[in-house]
């Protein structure tokens, strides 16, 4: 029988999983795995640096809540891919990244692009590996899809050695191993003692995170609202896995948006806290009555009592438990006494809700120049108002507006850098979104701090055909930290901060793309019809206004990192 080379064992492993793209930058150490894949149904989606790669693979494994690979060499393509990577880990995005090393015969050698990876980037995932023969190659793989996937999902790293990669391997020698692993526990004496809290609370809330989405469980969520009468609000991953236009869901849990979130958050007496991380968005558990109960549920044992004791925790599946939940509803007939008990209490966040919107109801329509950036969200959100449409959101103070004002009404359908905060994922994330889903627009808004980092996306985005419409909320600094700076020293320090007019929309329109400025926000609205109707990947160039703080900036600068 024929030899084969380690190279071609990745391809057909990667084949055999049913891999549609694979996101990378080409290089040398890993040309083996790149020869066996052309004309593949594996498809090489190549971008212009490993960081947007990562971040591609990231949207994607977050659109479909499975595995995705990114391709990197060694060396520098290695380190390069490193920020995508942990921002994968916060955001929970099941990415494989595959990296091509120096041979182990090099090792110490001084040979070209040589570093000892491994210990760089295990910290950063859920496991880490180097193959160290080739026969071994799929089940190394097997392992990696594996890994990132089960429990609460993550990033995985994957490492071939070049002279593994162009090792020759006979076939019979190869373990070709392909797992399934789905398994959906849960508690189900902690689903009883969830209805008697319940039953108990005359305030509850439910906050929905990113594993109420990963579990697959908007369906479950939904019918747990409906027959309880709880309220609910949507947190990362989590937003649209009920829609922000469900009479239950009072849209975003960011306490720094305008609605009803603040109250809700602050006075309740019963927290179901559904796969989701009490973080810095939540002052670590701060911003909650501290007589209030909090239950936690979560696949992951080391999120429950993080920041905060809990009355009741829950490891398990979200999905598996609110199934579970609407099981024991059902059958103890108590859906009407809920939904009857918690009415006042919905009808107090429907107030709260009107309340607290009203006083930024004249920023949305500002007819102020340069233009106020919340007139700029509200105008994005209202454009965008087909279920299906897809908003990415980049930057500091830009998802921040975005954050306030935008409304989902499908899950999986709105994005922002999560909780790591890296900037430069709004283009990758677009490109992916827009492949994933050809058929849906796909805007996204970006501030100009941000677009510089991976801003040859745009050329990316143009010669794989992806008409994305990319708005750059343009004011002309990286604006949350010089907001932060003035509310630090009365001051920010320009040397850092200011960055000066940028034509983008001209530079844009030099690499082949549609490209149009924006002054006033009476001329929103035609921009973003012209830039769809263009067909092209387009870029929107608005001037904001630069004196604008975000309540995002405030809250950081006197709760968070940037704090004295």
């Amino acid at each position: 029988m024929d030899q084969v080379i380690g190279g071609k064992l990745v391809a057909e492993a990667l084949i055999e999983r049913g891999v549609e793209y694979l996101f990378s930058l080409s290089g040398g150490h890993i040309t083996p795995i790149y020869q066996y894949l052309e004309g593949s149904p594996v498809t090489i989606f190549d971008t212009r640096h490993e960081q947007a790669a990562v971040f591609m693979a990231e949207a994607w494994a977050r659109m479909t809540r499975k595995p995705a690979v990114a391709l990197v060499t060694a060396g520098p393509g290695f380190t390069n891919a490193l920020s995508g990577i942990a921002n994968a880990r916060l955001s929970n995005a099941p990415v494989i990244l595959i990296a091509g090393c120096v041979g182990l015969e090099s090792v110490e050698k001084l040979d070209l692009q040589d570093m000892n990876q491994l210990p760089v980037i295990a910290p950063m995932v859920k496991k880490a590996w180097v193959c160290p023969l080739a026969e071994r190659i799929p089940e190394f793989i097997d392992l990696a899809f594996r890994t990132a996937a089960v429990g609460r999902p993550g990033p995985v790293y994957l490492e071939f050695p070049c002279d593994v990669l162009n090792a020759p391997v006979h076939p019979e020698k190869v373990r070709r191993l392909c797992s399934l692993v789905d398994s959906r526990p849960t508690d189900l004496e902690g689903a009883r003692k969830v209805l008697e809290m319940l039953r108990e609370a005359n305030s509850p809330v439910i906050i929905a995170g990113s594993g109420v989405w990963y579990a697959d469980a908007g369906n479950a969520l939904r019918e747990f609202a409906e027959r309880t009468g709880v309220p609910v609000f949507t947190g990362s991953s989590g937003r649209g896995t009920l829609s922000d236009t469900h009479p239950l869901c009072f849209q975003s849990s960011l306490a720094i948006r305008p609605g009803a979130s603040l109250a809700a958050l602050t006075s309740a007496d019963l927290i179901l806290f559904l796969g989701s991380r009490l973080s810095l968005f939540y002052l670590f558990g701060d911003i909650f009555r501290k007589d209030a109960k909090f239950i936690q549920a979560d696949i992951e044992a080391e999120e429950i009592g993080r920041n905060r004791s809990v009355d009741l925790g829950i490891v398990g599946d979200v999905r598996a438990l609110l199934s579970e939940l609407n099981r024991l509803i059902e059958e103890q007939q108590i859906g009407e006494a809920l939904r009857t008990t918690f009415q006042n209490w919905v009808e107090t966040l429907r107030k709260a809700d009107v309340d607290g919107k009203a006083p930024t109801q004249p920023l949305w329509s500002s007819d102020k120049v340069p233009i106020h950036p919340l007139r700029l969200a509200r105008e994005i959100d209202a454009f965008m108002d087909r279920e299906k449409d897809i908003v990415v959101a980049d930057g500091g103070d830009t998802q921040i507006w975005m954050g306030m004002t935008r409304t989902v009404q499908t899950a999986g359908r709105y994005f922002d850098s999560g909780l790591y905060g890296c900037l430069a994922v709004g283009i990758p994330f677009a490109n992916a979104a827009k492949l994933r889903h050809p058929e849906s627009r796909v805007l996204l808004v970006i501030g100009d701090g941000s677009v510089g980092f991976n801003f040859m996306e745009f050329h990316t985005a143009i010669r794989k055909g992806l008409p994305i419409v990319v708005v750059i909320a343009n004011d002309q600094s990286w604006g949350m930290i010089a907001h932060s700076q003035t509310l630090r020293m009365g001051h920010c320090i320009a040397d850092g901060t200011c960055l000066g007019r940028v034509e983008y929309q001209r530079l844009v329109e030099d690499l082949g793309g549609f490209g149009i400025a924006v002054e006033r926000p009476e001329e929103i609205r035609p921009a973003l019809q012209e830039a769809f109707a263009s067909g092209k990947t387009a870029c929107i160039n608005v001037a904001v206004d630069p004196d604008v703080i975000s309540p995002g900036s405030v809250a950081l600068a006197n709760l968070g990192a940037y704090r004295k």
